[in-house]
């Protein structure tokens, strides 16, 4: 019979249960708060697979409809691919687990979270990261944990731990904050421009958060915890690593990749690199060394190499020194049809980002389980090419970097973008990453700013945003004993370097942050730096931005529609609805204008065009029918004897055809009263959609139905022409538009 253990982290109204399920797991826990249960389970592949000189670590985590008590929507009831919410999750969970397993360690390690129940109070991204802390720390995997996270969230200048979903909204800051018992790990989120002095005291806040739940940790690895299984750790043979060594000592790779653009540093390191391969085959012979031998060493050059310089005299690959900027350069108005367009460019990283305006009913719908918002009207896509990089590659739909990168841009210009009320269209921004050498997402963020502006959407401010790394030099007992933060990676500074601080915000504040970490922890005194620096960096990129665009167009695009707002009795908003929507699908069809009503029942209607006539005969419309007055005798209600009416064919049938006269009110038209000569089939006269005049000759008083005449109205028509020739013409009957 296998015991269950639980522990609890009551300052949090976390609990860690496990023993009960998953059994075969390397570590299984459930994780709970109110009534929202992840369960994350950890496994390990026993062998390598050949050749591998990488580490495998996948984080999935799915939410099952069931959790909410729902169905999956859609044809097929099961759930399918993740979700945007699901990738994220997973990828949070991914990047601070990762640079606590074992250096060589290389066997494939699973790790598995299902949204079990939902309680739409609670968040669950949260719990997935515990969890997996949790599950790694009991398990036999060699890892070096634990870790623990916390939301913090910011309501009446007031730090709040793990707020509720309700909370959120509240709150000018979203800081998902991840750390172990010492040190900072890994962070993300957003905020409301938020001053670096306040985000700092946020950052100590969430490290005080996240103890209790280490030492529950703790104790559940002291209940249950198995002992750490040893697994082979890959690295190069003494052998191999000696002759690659004296072949290529550190000054020769350092000459080879220092000063020189980075296809040339490429070059460089291919040709050591099949200099070394040479030397192995000359004195070890075929057979005695690997790629993975060739590989580990490489990169341990290249590693000591790119940091050495930096630390010993603060000068990097590119000649830069700790803190300058690559060159920037930026373009607005770059694509002629588009709504919006802006081309940023900083060293050999390059983004063309291109704005579109919509109305809001193109918001993007989302499907969270966990509660939340249901809709969002602004929406940043970025897209990472393989030309990008001057490689080859497959080329289909985004991937988990390209859906996190999208998020992180996406959540730094949100803070900055104009309320609804004041600015009601959609706005979808997509990033192109044209050429990319370090923090391709800032450039999105200041592409994504300056399309913004171009496309004369009323920003709050500008936004920028800029990579820090870290090199760091260890002790003998493991701690940092010297290190260096440097401003605007490049991408083989990322790689080989210990940190990937990426900051965004406005002169104001910081609007969008996250932070990796190749190391087992960053020390606050690097933090503070490191932001203060990215404060410095980001307000000399808002100089470049604003040469170029000091502010965003007075007018949009003569291509993005334009906008209406027209006030209606909000008691009326069902009859321009219609039945089944049947009245405001009439009018956007036959004005070429889309329509939109605003959800909050104030009675306000946006109209969106970018043709004037449409423009002005939608209002009409709207004002005829939920204003009380229109043209045409028909007054926009009922249908009147006698009257004249210029409506729309909404049915054919063998005895004539249905046209609706004012919004709702229909009637028919018999065949024999379609024209003054026989009509054969109703087709011949009239077709569906098409605007036909009539007039109403009868009215039953029981049933209400309504006779009309097109050949009444045609002969009305035209006595009127002749008893006043000097009147304009009568309107002709035209198709409506589809």
């Amino acid at each position: 019979m296998n015991q269950k253990h639980n522990v609890t982290v009551p300052e949090l109204g976390i609990t860690f249960s496990t023993g009960s399920i998953a059994q075969l797991a390397s570590g299984a826990v459930n994780v709970c708060v109110g009534e929202t249960n992840v369960f994350v389970a950890a496994s390990v592949a026993q062998n390598m697979r050949p050749g591998q000189d990488f580490f495998p670590l996948t984080v999935d985590y799915r939410e099952k409809y069931s959790a909410a008590g729902r169905f999956p929507g859609g044809y097929f009831k099961r759930e399918g691919r993740p979700s945007e919410k699901e990738i994220l999750t997973s990828r949070l969970c991914d990047r601070p687990c990762r640079p606590l397993f074992p250096e060589g360690f290389l066997n494939e390690v699973q790790i598995i979270g299902l949204l079990m129940s939902a309680d739409q109070i609670h968040e669950s991204d949260i719990l997935m990261v515990n969890g997996a802390s949790a599950a790694l720390a009991i398990s036999e995997i060699p890892w070096n944990g634990p870790i623990a996270c916390v939301r913090v969230a910011q309501i009446d200048g007031q730090f709040l731990a793990n707020p509720t979903i309700e909370q959120m909204f509240s709150s000018n800051l979203d800081l998902i904050y991840v750390g172990t018992e010492k040190d900072m790990l890994m962070i993300e989120g957003s905020a409301d421009q938020i001053t670096e002095d306040r985000f700092i005291e946020a950052l100590a806040f969430g490290h005080q958060a996240i103890q209790p739940i280490i030492k529950a940790i703790k104790e559940l690895v002291a209940l249950c915890g198995k002992p750490k299984a040893t697994f082979a750790l890959v690295g190069a043979t003494p052998e191999a690593r000696a002759i690659i060594e004296r072949v290529v000592p550190t000054e020769r790779l350092a000459t080879a990749i220092f000063g020189k653009e980075k296809a040339a540093r490429s070059a460089a390191v291919k040709v050591l690199k099949e200099e070394s391969k040479k030397a192995l085959l000359a004195e070890l012979g075929e057979g005695k060394f690997t790629d993975v031998d060739l590989n580990v060493v490489f990169e341990d050059l290249q590693y000591k190499a790119y940091r050495k310089t930096v630390l010993e005299r603060g000068v990097r690959a590119d000649g830069r020194d700790a803190k300058a900027l690559r060159p920037i350069s930026c373009e607005v108005g770059v694509l002629p049809r588009v709504h919006g367009s802006g081309l940023f460019q900083r060293g050999d990283t390059q983004g063309l980002v291109i704005t579109t305006l919509g109305p809001t009913k193109e918001a993007q719908s989302m499907d969270g389980l966990t509660g939340g918002a249901t809709s969002k009207s602004f929406i940043l896509h970025y897209n990472f090419p393989p030309f990008s990089v001057g490689e080859t590659g497959r080329f289909i739909g985004p991937g988990r970097r390209e859906i996190g990168h999208g998020a992180l841009a996406e959540r730094s210009l949100v803070p900055v973008l104009p309320p609804e009320d004041a600015f009601p269209y959609s706005i979808r921004v997509v990033s192109e990453i044209m050429s990319s050498n370090g923090s391709t997402s800032m450039a999105s963020i200041c592409g994504g700013c300056l399309s913004l502006m171009d496309a004369g959407v009323p920003i709050i401010a500008p936004v920028a945003g800029i990579s820090c790394g870290l090199m760091t030099e260890n002790a003998a007992d493991g701690s940092i004993a010297k290190w260096t933060t440097i401003t605007d990676i490049l991408g083989e500074e990322d790689h080989f370097g210990d940190m990937d601080f990426k900051i965004a915000g406005t002169t104001t504040g910081i609007t969008g942050f996250q932070l990796d970490l190749k190391i087992n922890g960053l020390p606050f005194e690097i933090a503070k730096t490191a932001i203060y620096q990215a404060r410095d960096a980001r307000i000399e990129i808002l100089r470049a931005m604003l040469a170029t665009m000091p502010a965003p167009r007075a007018n949009l695009s003569k291509f993005a529609p334009r906008i209406q707002t027209v006030q209606i009795d909000p008691e009326k908003i069902g009859l321009l609805i219609g039945p089944g929507g049947k009245t405001i699908r009439r009018i956007t069809e036959t004005t070429g204008a889309q329509i939109d009503i605003a959800d909050d029942d104030s009675g306000k209607v946006f109209i969106y065009s970018n043709n004037a006539e449409a423009m002005n005969r939608a209002v009409q419309e709207i004002d005829s029918l939920c204003g009380g007055g229109g043209a045409g005798g028909g007054g926009g209600a009922q249908i009147e004897m006698g009257n004249l009416y210029q409506g729309r064919v909404t049915g054919i049938k063998d005895f004539g055809c249905f046209v609706e006269c004012t919004p709702g009110k229909e009637g028919l038209v018999h065949i024999s009263e379609l024209a003054d000569f026989r009509v054969r089939r109703t087709e011949d006269v009239v077709k569906m959609g098409e605007m036909i005049w009539v007039k109403c000759v009868g009215i039953d008083e029981r049933s209400g139905k309504v006779r009309l005449s097109r050949r009444a109205a045609m002969k009305d028509m035209e006595a009127q022409k002749q008893a006043a020739p000097a009147a304009a013409e009568a309107p002709v009957e035209t198709p409506a538009q589809s």
